[in-house]
């Protein structure tokens, strides 16, 4: 398993860096868009939707959502919507406040959020913002190195995390949720990704202050552990280990875009807010 999981994500790896850097933006918003689909397609099953028809009539209703934000941000067009991007991502922020208090609460307060129409709003919340993020970051002069970025940033994120984790780990981050986490893991991924970043930062001569990198950086570093948190918490609700079965080794599309969904938006919200060209 380890040695399956492994190959299948250098292979994924290489394909996220080659679509990346060689797509052009309209084909790779298109290639994310069919990526948030088919994890639209996961989510509707860790909703509770097990009829087919329904649940691909909840993508169908996905592709139109994507559509419509594609439309009102113009982020496929020449020059993209600032401000109606920074509303999107701006709801998103407020939803992971709110999935904080989820996870911290869980098992209790699952009423709440339990119930397969809210689950399937919440995929909505997760998914499309991270689509609008990427699309956004994307149509930037520099954009398909700042989605590089992001994608490093994860993965610094999980290797520190991983490593810390092994090494230091003795107390619980989220034991009801996910038990494997601990808090030394948790500042182990965070102290990687600051390193991360603060070497991108002067490797790029970036015109942005390193004090306001570094800050969008940590809540996207955040984020992303948030993320990976939430869809631990859904999934243990729903009784299934992975959201699906298409990544041999690494489940489905949606165990591989859980911290990403989160980083994504909350880092594209930061650069627009610090006013980062």
């Amino acid at each position: 398993m380890l040695k399956q999981r492994v190959i299948t994500g250098l292979l994924l790896a290489a394909f996220a860096l080659a679509a990346i850097t060689l797509l052009p933006p309209l084909a790779l918003t298109v290639l994310f868009a069919v990526l948030t689909l088919l994890a639209c397609w996961e989510w509707s099953d860790l909703s509770g939707l097990s009829n087919k028809a329904v649940r691909a009539g909840y993508c169908v209703l996905s592709a139109l959502a994507l559509f419509g934000l594609a439309r009102w941000t113009d982020v496929i067009g020449a020059v993209p919507r600032p401000d109606a991007t920074r509303w999107v991502l701006m709801v998103a922020a407020a939803w992971w406040c709110l999935a904080l208090i989820c996870v911290t609460a869980y098992p209790r307060g699952t009423a709440v959020w339990a119930a397969t129409p809210m689950r399937l709003l919440i995929g909505w919340l997760i998914l499309l913002p991270t689509w609008l993020a990427f699309a956004y970051l994307r149509a930037q002069p520099d954009g398909e190195w700042r989605i590089v970025f992001v994608l490093g940033l994860v993965a610094a994120a999980d290797i520190g995390a991983y490593f810390s984790g092994r090494a230091l780990g003795r107390h619980k981050l989220a034991p009801a949720v996910s038990p494997g986490k601990t808090w030394e893991g948790f500042w182990g991924g965070l102290v990687l990704s600051l390193v991360f970043a603060t070497a991108i930062w002067w490797l790029y001569w970036m015109s942005l202050p390193l004090l306001s990198w570094l800050l969008v950086v940590l809540f996207a570093a955040l984020a992303s552990v948030l993320g990976d948190l939430v869809e631990s918490m859904v999934k243990r609700h729903r009784g299934v280990k992975d959201s699906g079965a298409l990544l041999p080794g690494h489940g489905g599309v949606m165990d591989r875009l859980d911290s990403i969904s989160a980083a994504a938006p909350v880092f594209a919200l930061g650069l627009l807010l610090v006013q980062w060209p």
